[in-house]
């Protein structure tokens, strides 16, 4: 059975339909369809912050997946231009920002497909995602620097991601990067021709259904919680999810008694 929803806020009394939110065989798929470019605005930034809670809902959800409608020529050309007024500004990072927060908090596997260009907040987005399989012809980059402005999260994040000096190369001079030069980088995870993207894109979703999603989300916020910490940190803050979280669930004993069975685990997802 498919769930369909359209993103909605409490701040707004009726629904952005430029992101469209799906829920089927335990796979979320968030669309943003504001063609042709798909520029964010703000409304359309809490609309996906809403996506994303109200996917959350759902137990048994194995990933996250964002992607383009199939008018617009960008998986995200970044933020709208009315958005980055200095009188609005405040409100656009809030909005912005809170989608990571969100993605963060609920914890679910998440998946970007990037058929054409990622640029500025939509380089972020899928960026941020833990898997992002792009098309030969994608592009990504962080242009914000040609207009007189700075991506705040990148200046954060991609340090890590990419490291130091190509953090800094993208940041401070915009440059783009290919499929081949982002993969290269840590951007992308799998580049394939544009006719393979959705194929691509079901053989790692059904590794992801093959699994318990209380155990992914406990595995994906231990890598998030120990990601730039030292080593004995790391691993403290790691131990205790795997002691007070992971052991406190069923199924990872489900799949221990499944594995000595020879067979398929059960899983109830909790």
């Amino acid at each position: 059975m498919t769930d369909s929803y359209e993103a909605t806020s409490t701040t707004r009394e009726q629904s952005d339909t430029r992101v469209q939110l799906t829920v089927e065989d335990r796979v979320a798929r968030i669309v943003l369809n504001n063609p042709p470019l798909n520029m964010l605005s703000t409304d359309m930034l809490g609309a996906i912050s809403d996506a994303v809670n109200a996917a959350a809902r759902h137990e048994s959800l194995c990933a996250i997946v964002f992607e383009p409608g199939p008018k617009c020529r960008a998986f995200s050309a970044g933020l709208s231009m009315d958005d980055l007024r200095a009188e609005v500004a405040y409100q656009m990072l809030e909005a912005f920002h809170q989608i990571f927060k969100n993605l963060d908090f609920h914890s679910k596997p998440t998946i970007a497909v990037v058929p054409e260009a990622a640029l500025g907040a939509g380089c972020e987005l899928a960026a941020f995602c833990d898997i992002v399989i792009a098309s030969e012809k994608a592009r990504f980059g962080l242009p914000e620097i040609k207009i007189g402005v700075f991506p705040p999260l990148a200046c954060v994040y991609f340090p890590r991601m990419v490291g130091y000096k190509k953090a800094h190369e993208m940041v401070l001079t915009g440059t783009l990067l290919s499929a081949r030069e982002a993969q290269d980088a840590g951007l992308v995870t799998y580049v394939v021709p544009d006719d393979q993207l959705q194929a691509r894109t079901n053989e790692v979703l059904d590794r992801l259904r093959g699994l318990s999603a209380a155990v992914l989300e406990t595995a994906r916020r231990a890598l998030v919680e120990a990601a730039g910490l030292p080593v004995d940190e790391g691993l403290a803050r790691v131990e205790d999810l795997y002691l007070n979280q992971l052991m406190n669930l069923k199924d990872p004993g489900e799949g221990l008694v499944a594995f000595l069975e020879k067979r398929a685990p059960h899983w109830k997802h909790r």
